[in-house]
């Protein structure tokens, strides 16, 4: 039995570090492999600059889709459509909101958005899910209920306490949470089935129609109890309070989120989601010992149902704030630790072979395509500024003989070429994101448009301190088997 354990172990944590050990063999890559083999190196420098561009170009296509069927969608009132739904008054909707040392008047805006919402039968009720840690944590729950009890079904307040095993963060706070909500359920004789579990963060800006959109979708499912629904989260709330080099990431990271809505089956939720309570209680809620959720519990989902589960897009937006603490020293640590925080989300690949090893019952090649997509994300996370920015120039400087071959002659120049090429999609990353603040009423004046054609210039840079770095960190850190602690992201 011990011999068992010992071996269990031994391939959980392989399976742990297996993506982080190869992230980093591919990026010293050309300074162990050109010496011997100049010419392999070369050829997979240029296979990598091909496949980005097809990705880029593929992000810019995803991207333009979602926009406009999110065009196409905001002309229907999917209020009216619920009306004359019978069902529909059934459904009753809890919006979790987890948070910790989050500023009241955040809670307080986010409170007062959905109030407004246009959904035309009962309430949805409230969770203000507190850590217990947190000593203004009960006063706040009071100004919060004192001030918008009347506009919702109820306001439900929970205070986790965290327990030895459990990780902080929103996994753990919401499966206490959202263990009271079950109890509240059966206390009051709501069905789970008919029970929608929204989860929410302290600065999520839900468009008007989204419960009704998101009723309607639910409704009309036919496997809607082993469904995830999800709308793109834009970080376009603050935008113009950020400093410049955030304001790249923050449309960066709001276009590949819009361009993920249109991929089909491989889409996956990302922070803020929708699902029903009945099948959360059935995987016996979030693990508690991890730190990304939003992955992870589709792929708890994954294994326990199979094929059946799945994310479908919700084509709207929901707004929320980019990191901005206050000065730019500040919010540049705070945002190189958020995207440590999500690019830990490597873990999840850990699970998810293990799992397929055990799983007999989900076919093959569909455990296959979900765990190579999770390899593709984040395999390519730390590993893309290395290998398109200096790989191509290494090996014609350690190899000189290579240098003088025709291969060894054109690698920086073509790697440059294709480099250049991708980077032209930029101006339609521009046009979206300008397309996209003015439907959040994030105007853009005419004198900051040059600057923000010029600002991409940095992007190099900003790529690599913000993105390229913060990730591989979080690689090195689970390679050595060091825990990751999770820090609220600061947002004034």
């Amino acid at each position: 039995m011990s011999e068992r354990i010992a071996q269990s172990r031994f391939f959980n944590r392989l399976f742990q570090i297996i993506v982080p050990v190869f992230a980093w063999l591919l990026i010293t890559l050309p300074v162990w492999l050109s010496p011997f083999h100049p010419a392999i190196v070369a050829y997979f420098i240029l296979s990598f600059n091909i496949y980005f561009f097809y990705k880029s170009a593929a992000t810019v296509y995803y991207a333009v889709l979602s926009y406009k069927t999110i065009g196409f969608h905001q002309k229907i009132s999917y209020s009216s459509k619920l009306k004359k739904i019978e069902k529909a008054k059934n459904i009753h909707h809890f919006i979790v909101i987890p948070n910790y040392k989050e500023q009241l008047h955040k809670l307080d805006e986010s409170l007062t958005l959905l109030a407004k919402m246009d959904y035309p039968h009962r309430k949805p009720s409230i969770v203000l899910a507190f850590e217990s840690r947190e000593a203004e944590a009960k006063s706040k729950a009071q100004a919060l209920i004192a001030k918008h009890k009347k506009s919702f079904s109820s306001i439900l307040q929970t205070y986790h306490e965290l327990l030895p095993g459990e990780a902080a963060g929103k996994a753990s706070n919401q499966s206490y949470s959202c263990r009271q909500v079950e109890k509240h359920c059966n206390d009051e004789g709501i069905s789970l089935r008919d029970t929608i579990i929204t989860i929410a963060d302290a600065d999520s800006m839900f468009p008007k129609n989204y419960f009704s959109y998101l009723t309607y979708e639910f409704l009309k499912d036919t496997e809607n109890l082993y469904h995830f629904y999800w709308a793109p989260v834009l970080l376009y709330n603050n935008f113009w309070q950020l400093p410049f080099f955030m304001r790249m990431q923050a449309t960066l990271s709001s276009i590949f989120r819009l361009a993920f809505l249109s991929q089909g089956k491989k889409l996956i939720q990302i922070s803020t989601y929708s699902t029903s309570l009945w099948m959360l209680k059935e995987l016996d809620y979030w693990d508690t010992d991890i730190i990304p959720e939003d992955w992870h519990i589709y792929f708890q989902a994954f294994f326990k149902f199979g094929e059946r589960v799945k994310t479908l897009p919700l084509f709207t937006i929901i707004n929320a704030d980019a990191v901005y603490s206050g000065g730019v020293f500040k919010t540049l640590v705070n945002r190189y630790e958020q995207e440590k925080r999500w690019a830990w989300g490597v873990s999840d690949i850990g699970y998810a072979l293990t799992n397929s090893f055990k799983d007999v019952s989900i076919p093959t090649m569909t455990k296959v395509r979900k765990v190579l997509y999770l390899v593709e994300t984040h395999l390519l996370w730390p590993t893309s500024f290395f290998i398109l920015t200096v790989s191509a120039l290494i090996p014609p400087l350690i190899n000189p003989v290579f240098k003088r071959t025709v291969l060894g002659f054109l690698l920086p120049q073509f790697s440059s070429f294709v480099l250049t090429l991708s980077t032209s999609f930029l101006l339609v990353y521009t046009y979206l994101d300008i397309k996209l603040r003015k439907k959040l009423n994030q105007h853009t004046s005419a004198s900051s448009l040059p600057f923000m054609i010029i600002q991409w210039y940095l992007l190099p840079i900003v790529s690599f301190v913000l993105s390229s770095l913060p990730a591989l960190d979080a690689h090195t850190r689970m390679i050595f088997g060091k825990k990751l602690d999770y820090k609220v992201t600061e947002k004034v």
